[in-house]
């Protein structure tokens, strides 16, 4: 792949996800298009030195294109811009949600690629300041991705790949995965259950305060009896004490239900999917 040459057109540059990806796509020297739907964003862009353009005009020249947008979005966009690719050309999604729920416009003579950051590890490895600053990734902390071919071709795959690695670096492995284990992973795994237990952990805290710990206190306690059982269930081979195993017991029938794991059967990745992407309004 000759970077200099391959056009890539991120869509929601502009964006959250745009904003983290975008400084690592324009240093790994692509001909690298940032599109925004209003002349605000374009301003912000340019001001920064990206090369912006109108939406349409990128889509229909570009070799890569890259949605950076709210899953719900996908849908639709993909509707009005897919037809405007040109053939050959790849659409990157960075979430499989529209992709999993069969809502995501394609062309058999394009390829359809999905990626997504694993986010630094808990556990990793982070040596300077710039590294355990970076929680989310694509700064300076390590992290692995995810990736799945929706469809077309290897080769084209190949040169996703190295794009995917490219924006979301530094990165130490990409796991090659289908689209159905990537919708495991998200939002069953890490939205459905992983960020509904850390909401509830700080929902334990503020419970704590309102009878009456001082705020420092709880919040300084929880955080590292937050870590540690991660660390004995995850990292480590000490187990939990007898004790901590009889409140773990206590703790499943009283906060968590018997039948949670129901939550990574097709349909129930099918039913919360409608709902993250307004299916059912």
């Amino acid at each position: 792949m000759n970077k200099a040459k391959t056009i890539i057109a991120l869509i929601g540059a502009g964006g959250k996800m745009g904003r983290r990806i975008s400084p690592n796509l324009k240093k790994s020297n692509y001909n690298f298009i940032c599109c925004e739907k209003d002349e605000r964003g374009f301003k912000i862009l340019r001001d920064e030195g990206f090369k912006v353009m109108l939406t349409e005009q990128a889509v229909a020249i570009a070799d890569i294109i890259i949605c950076a947008l709210p899953d719900a979005a996908l849908p639709a966009l993909s509707k009005k811009l897919v037809p405007l690719m040109k053939p050959s050309a790849t659409l990157i999604t960075l979430d499989p949600a529209a992709v999993r729920a069969g809502k995501l416009h394609t062309r058999e003579d394009c390829h359809f690629v999905v990626t997504h950051p694993c986010h630094p590890p808990l556990f990793g490895e982070r040596e300077t300041p710039e590294e355990k600053a970076d929680l989310f990734g694509g700064i300076a902390a390590k992290q692995d991705i995810v990736i799945a071919l929706m469809s077309g071709d290897e080769d084209a795959f190949g040169v996703a790949e190295q794009v995917c690695k490219d924006m979301f670096q530094p990165v130490v492995k990409c796991h090659r995965i289908s689209v159905e284990q990537m919708a495991i992973l998200e939002p069953a795994a890490a939205e459905v259950v992983a960020a509904t237990c850390a909401t509830v952990m700080k929902e334990a805290i503020d419970e704590c305060v309102k009878r009456g710990v001082p705020e420092e206190a709880a919040r300084s306690f929880m955080l590292g009896h937050i870590q540690i059982p991660l660390a004995i269930v995850l990292n480590s081979s000490n187990p939990f004490s007898d004790a901590a195993k009889i409140a773990i017991e206590y703790g499943r029938t009283h906060v968590l239900k018997e039948d949670w794991k129901k939550v990574f059967e097709p349909e129930a990745i099918e039913e919360v999917l409608a709902k993250m992407l307004h299916l059912e309004d």
